[in-house]
């Protein structure tokens, strides 16, 4: 499957199954969108006429294109064929039911009260709880059980608000890190936080403990205030500001993400981002919000392309920025066109409900932090292991393959088939899929995919 797009100045070609992008000039590009359903005399005389102007344009530099075409399709990189809908349910299968990652959810509360929050301020539509070090530790023991011979293994610290159960983060931490070497494993750790919590006892254990730290913030003040409130509806923009700042500032090389939601609110959201990079923050993510089409902070179809247009600006900005020496990172152009994703992962995505799991502050386990309180998705607990095997099953089965809507979509190998939360709470399964999420993961894609051309054009011009 072949998808031509044209951005930036560039005329992209994106060959789906091989993975193969080329930039190519107006007359290439234009017979490659013939080429599959013209003979070569109707592609020669569409395009002399088309570009009767050029004299460059003659029946012999058209016939050369055509048989360079020709080349790149015999040798896999132009309309390769699909040979992967036939493996794609195995791939899932050799990794038995081994498991790599956990989500822990340490606190069921938060300190703030976020309208648009998916987890219902942190309770996930049941009761407030916190996690106990039994419970975390009983965790871990879960997972080096069922981790096989993975020697690195992740673990995210959630919520809620997991600095309000930060005394249980650190108990679990050390605990893992007390077994590690008896048991062959390396923990990788993660936390997520609202910051209004953040002080200098915070800030040396992240910055020993923790390979990634993901702060939220939304942006310019008047955005974050409008929904991340505390209970009283005071903004907490004020608060966490100077607290990220000494938290990154300390941080020095190790990894952060400042990661935002926009709504429609702000779906000029590149504001938002370069505001962020203005404050000094270079490691940034803003995702769409998802919500019911009812919700005020839910996109609308304008909303839609507005962001795809924004997207755009974003990508535009981020390559001046590079040429000028102050590069940003934007989590949805990290895009790796020659060392990406294995063709495993191309497929069958994340993993969750089958290597990476959710565990609540009871110890129950579900498919990841998205279904949690979703009793139908309950897979077991960290005690009896997972129980639900039906469930586990489903997941199993969910690849890009596995989802109608995706069969004839070029970008199936690279959304994996898309978020299957996503596709849960949109459609009601998760085989289905969120339709303006993808919509704008493909602009993503294209964005992304248009930042690697430009990086490779200034290498061979000698301004890279």
């Amino acid at each position: 499957m072949v998808h031509q797009y044209k951005l930036n100045g560039y005329n992209i070609v994106m060959d789906t199954c091989s993975g193969s992008v080329h930039s190519v000039d107006d007359v290439a590009y234009d017979i490659i969108e013939m080429f599959e359903d013209g003979d070569v005399g109707t592609i020669v005389n569409n395009i002399l006429n088309k570009y009767s102007d050029r004299e460059d344009v003659t029946e012999e530099e058209i016939r050369k294109c055509i048989d360079d075409i020709e080349y790149l399709k015999q040798h896999g990189k132009l309309f390769t064929p699909d040979t992967y809908e036939d493996k794609a349910g195995t791939f899932k299968e050799r990794s038995g039911n081994v498991i790599k990652a956990l989500c822990l959810h340490v606190a069921h509360t938060c300190n703030l009260n976020c309208s648009y929050c998916f987890a219902s301020q942190g309770k996930y539509h049941g009761d407030r709880a916190l996690m106990s070090f039994e419970v975390g530790k009983r965790a871990m023991d879960f997972l080096i059980e069922n981790s096989g011979t993975r020697r690195n293994l992740e673990v995210d610290f959630f919520g809620g608000e997991p600095l309000m159960n930060f005394d249980v983060v650190k108990q679990i931490v050390a605990y893992a890190r007390s077994i590690e070497k008896e048991k062959g494993k390396n923990f990788r750790f993660t936390l997520t936080t609202n910051g209004m919590l953040i002080d200098d006892d915070v800030i040396d254990f992240c910055n020993k403990e923790m390979s990634n730290v993901v702060l939220s913030l939304d942006g310019r003040k008047e955005i974050h205030d409008r929904l991340r409130v505390d209970y009283k509806g005071n903004g907490s923009y004020d608060v966490i500001v100077p607290k990220f700042k000494k938290l990154v500032e300390a941080r020095g090389d190790k990894g952060y993400y400042m990661r935002g939601t926009f709504t429609h609110a702000n779906p000029d959201f590149t504001n938002d981002v370069f505001h962020m990079a203005d404050l000094g923050f270079t490691e940034l993510s803003m995702e769409p919000v998802v919500a019911k089409p009812d919700d005020p902070a839910a996109l609308t179809p304008e909303d839609i392309e507005i962001v795809k247009e924004q997207y755009e600006i974003l990508a535009k900005d981020m390559l001046r920025r590079e040429q000028e020496g102050r590069p940003i990172t934007f989590y949805h152009y990290m895009l790796d066109l020659k060392e990406g994703p294995c063709i495993y992962k191309r497929i069958s995505g994340c993993g969750s409900g089958t290597e990476y799991m959710a565990v609540t502050p009871w110890g129950d386990l579900y498919p990841c932090h998205q279904f949690v309180g979703e009793e139908e998705y309950k897979l077991g607990n960290i005690y009896d292991g997972v129980t639900n095997e039906k469930v586990r099953e489903e997941f199993r089965s969910c690849n890009a393959y596995a989802r109608p809507d995706c069969k004839d979509c070029w970008a199936k190998l690279y959304c994996s088939g898309g978020c299957a939360a996503n596709a849960y709470h949109a459609s009601g399964s998760i085989t289905g899929v969120y339709k303006p999420g993808c919509e704008l993961f493909k602009k993503r894609i294209e964005c992304a995919v248009m930042m690697r051309v430009a990086e490779d054009s200034w290498k061979d011009n000698g301004k890279g």
